[in-house]
C-alpha cells in the first residue's frame, strides 16, 4: 500500500519524506489556505520534494470551468493529479480530462454507488472519506471494503485512496480491507512508526548495556 501525506506544509512533507514513507501528497483548498502561501507556489514547491503523484483541488463547480483550472495546475508539473469533486459536474469533467490523458482523484466520495460512478468515468483515484463517515456513526471501513469487491468484479483500474484518515487503526483496516493508498496527517504518520513497547526495550537495552560496562 502506498503512503500519502496529506499537507500542504512544506516542511511536513519533507520530513516525512526522509523517512521514506511519502509516495505522494494530497491538498485541498483548506490545507492551501492554511499555508498562506500562492498555491501555485506550494505545489510546485511540493512537486520539486516529491516525486509522486500531487492532487491539486479545483475550485470551481462548473465541469467546463473545472477544466480549464485543471489544465492550468496540469501545467505545473508531470506529477499534478487534478483533484475533482463526486458530482455530476465533476464526472463530465474527470471524463474530459481522461480522454486527454490528464490523471485525476475524485473527492468527496461517501458511498460505494459514487465510487463506481467514478471508475466508470475514467478517474485514476478515488477518495473515499473513512473520517467522516465514522463521525455520523457510520461504518466508513465498510466503504473500503464495499469499493474493493466492485472494483475486482469488473477490474477498474481506478486506485482507491482512503482518505479522512483519523488514527493509525483507520490504516491499518484499509490496508487489511485491499485500499490502494492512504492519505495520512503528518501527525498520524509519525504515530505509526513508534510503539510504547519498541521504546521500553529501547530503554532497558540501552540500561543494560550501560552497566555491562560498568563491570
Amino acid at each position: 500500500m502506498k503512503f500519502f501525506i496529506d499537507s500542504a506544509d512544506i516542511q511536513e512533507i519533507r520530513m516525512v519524506s526522509q523517512l521514506g514513507l511519502v509516495d505522494g501528497v494530497t491538498t485541498n483548498p483548506s490545507l492551501i489556505a492554511k499555508s498562506g502561501r500562492n498555491r501555485k507556489e506550494v505545489l510546485k514547491e511540493i512537486c520539486e520534494a516529491v516525486k509522486g503523484p500531487i492532487s491539486a483541488e479545483v475550485n470551481s463547480l462548473k465541469s467546463d470551468e473545472m477544466y480549464t483550472e485543471g489544465m492550468e495546475l496540469a501545467k505545473i508539473h508531470d506529477n499534478i493529479v487534478i483533484k475533482v469533486p463526486m458530482t455530476e459536474e465533476g464526472l463530465v469533467a474527470v471524463r474530459r480530462f481522461s480522454s486527454e490523458g490528464i490523471k485525476t482523484n475524485v473527492t468527496l466520495v461517501f458511498s460505494a454507488l459514487q465510487a463506481l460512478l467514478v471508475a466508470k468515468a475514467g478517474a485514476t483515484m478515488v477518495s473515499p472519506f473513512i473520517g467522516r463517515l465514522d463521525d455520523i456513526s457510520t461504518d466508513g471501513m465498510k466503504l473500503i471494503e464495499d469499493i474493493v469487491r466492485i472494483y475486482d468484479n469488473y477490474d477498474f483500474q481506478t486506485e482507491i485512496l482512503a482518505a479522512s484518515i483519523r488514527h493509525p487503526v483507520h490504516i491499518l483496516q484499509a490496508a487489511l480491507a485491499g485500499a490502494d493508498i492512504c492519505t495520512v496527517p503528518y501527525k498520524t504518520l509519525k504515530q505509526i512508526a513508534s510503539h510504547p513497547l519498541t521504546d521500553k526495550g529501547i530503554e532497558i537495552f540501552i540500561n543494560d548495556w550501560k552497566k555491562s560496562q560498568n563491570v
